[in-house]
């Protein structure tokens, strides 16, 4: 197992990340691959809108 493990670390990363840019913006300036992907919960986490969305949706 420990194997495995030194081998991934020794590897280069490449990262996806998904919602906060700054993490992003982190990983480039390490010169480490990375693609950012803008992403919010649907409503704005609006549990109230999101299930009335899911209602329109099923029309």
């Amino acid at each position: 197992m420990e194997n495995k493990v030194n081998k991934l670390f020794s590897s280069q990363l490449a990262i996806a990340n998904v919602g906060v840019d700054i993490f992003a913006k982190a990983f480039r300036a390490q010169d480490t691959p990375c693609v950012h992907v803008e992403w919010r919960p649907p409503a704005g986490g609006n549990k109230k809108m999101v299930d009335l969305l899911s209602k329109l949706k099923d029309l």
